[in-house]
């Protein structure tokens, strides 16, 4: 009795869930054709797939491969442990161990561990080494290498180059970046050059650029066609101004600075030598500088300036200088210019603190024996413009 009972249950509970499943079974279905059109693919490397011989002319809204797969196009997310291949146009996510290829237009996104290559789209491609579109990308490019693509309106990041005829958004390298064309902001570790900055240009080393409408900012030189506001150590701005001149301080060290600039901020750079001292007497500035007010004949420029002396032996001498310095043109091309200034001092030596007589204030660093102190100063000099 007990054996029947149980053996009905039994049939009772099969049969519950072949209904269970033909019902499930029958929901997938409508929803595929109702929503998802396209077929499932499911393989290890083309043709060992379910789409087989016929896999390069099937459209798909779902294919994951073991290896490879092959497609016309994907409607859907795709998966394959070396590489995602299709011919035409994806929608959707594309996930690879290795690479993706996508012949046509790619709008979703592109998730490869060494490689994407596309021709365009709106899409977000993600990639090991690199990136690379033959046409125009709307969306954004992230790569460990290299970024490549015809124009991109969103953002290019790289880990070493991001290479654009045209770039209406950010681009971040960590050594270069490249527009044939227009950039709207480029930063990178070494150098950026572009056609046209629309924004600005921020790099390690070097900025190139024609017309640029916001900053340059490099840790050595700029060069441009237009640029107002290059904060460099050497400008080389066309529109700009150039000058060579040769000025003295309160601590008689004597300079021979190039200053060049656009027309609102300079870099400064010079060598010379100190009159003063005996050992410490090789000298060297760097620094920046602004045009706060011209006029035909005259303009006031304010500098920010850090200057050293240098024996090549033991000792150090540093000094960090706020200069405001009025200038007058006593012809076009020559102009003098001096003023005051308030310096910080830093130094271990003898010479050092001797140079200067009286100060704001003192104080040292007992750890590193070194002298500081706070001091007004002036300086002069005379310039040839070109």
């Amino acid at each position: 009795m007990s054996f029947t009972f149980y053996k009905i249950n039994t049939q009772l509970l099969a049969l519950q869930t072949l209904i269970a499943s033909l019902l499930l079974i029958a929901g997938i279905k409508s929803f595929a054709q109702k929503k998802v059109p396209g077929k499932i693919h499911f393989g290890i490397i083309y043709p060992l797939s379910t789409n087989g011989t016929h896999a390069p002319l099937d459209t798909n809204n779902l294919s994951i491969h073991l290896l490879a797969g092959i497609s016309a196009s994907e409607q859907g997310a795709s998966f394959a442990g070396l590489s995602n291949i299709v011919r035409n146009d994806t929608r959707g996510f594309q996930f690879a161990g290795f690479s993706n290829h996508i012949g046509k237009q790619a709008n979703g996104g592109l998730f490869a561990g060494f490689l994407n290559t596309y021709a365009g789209g709106e899409a977000i491609a993600i990639a090991g080494f690199s990136n690379i579109a033959s046409g125009a990308v709307k969306g954004a490019q992230f790569a460990g290498f290299a970024n490549i693509a015809k124009a991109v309106n969103g953002v290019q990041f790289a880990g070493f180059a991001n290479v654009a005829k045209t770039v209406k958004g950010p681009q971040f390298a960590g050594f270069i970046n490249l527009s044939k064309k227009d950039a709207a902001l480029q930063l990178a570790g070494f150098m950026n050059k572009a056609k046209d900055v629309k924004g600005s240009q921020l790099a390690g080393f070097i900025n190139i650029a024609g017309k640029v409408k916001g900053a340059q900012l490099a840790g050595f030189i700029n060069v441009a066609d237009s640029s107002d506001y290059p904060i460099g150590i050497i400008n080389i701005i066309k529109n700009g101004e150039k000058g060579i001149g040769i000025s003295t301080d309160e601590t008689l060290t004597t300079l021979l600075s190039f200053r060049s600039g656009g027309k609102v901020l300079y870099g400064i750079i010079g060598i010379g030598y100190n009159f003063k001292n005996t050992d410490e007497v090789y000298a060297f500035e760097a620094g920046l500088g602004a045009h706060l007010f011209q006029s035909s004949s005259f303009r006031l420029n304010a500098e920010v300036v850090g200057t050293g002396l240098e024996s090549f032996k033991a000792g150090e001498y540093f000094k960090t200088s706020l200069r405001l310095m009025p200038a007058f043109k006593i012809s076009p091309k020559i102009e003098i210019f001096g003023g005051p200034s308030i310096n910080y001092l830093n130094t271990n030596t003898f010479e050092g603190r001797g140079l200067n007589k009286s100060y704001i204030s003192t104080w040292e660093n007992r750890w590193g024996n070194n002298f500081q102190a706070l001091y007004i100063g002036y300086g002069g000099g005379i310039q040839y413009l070109f």
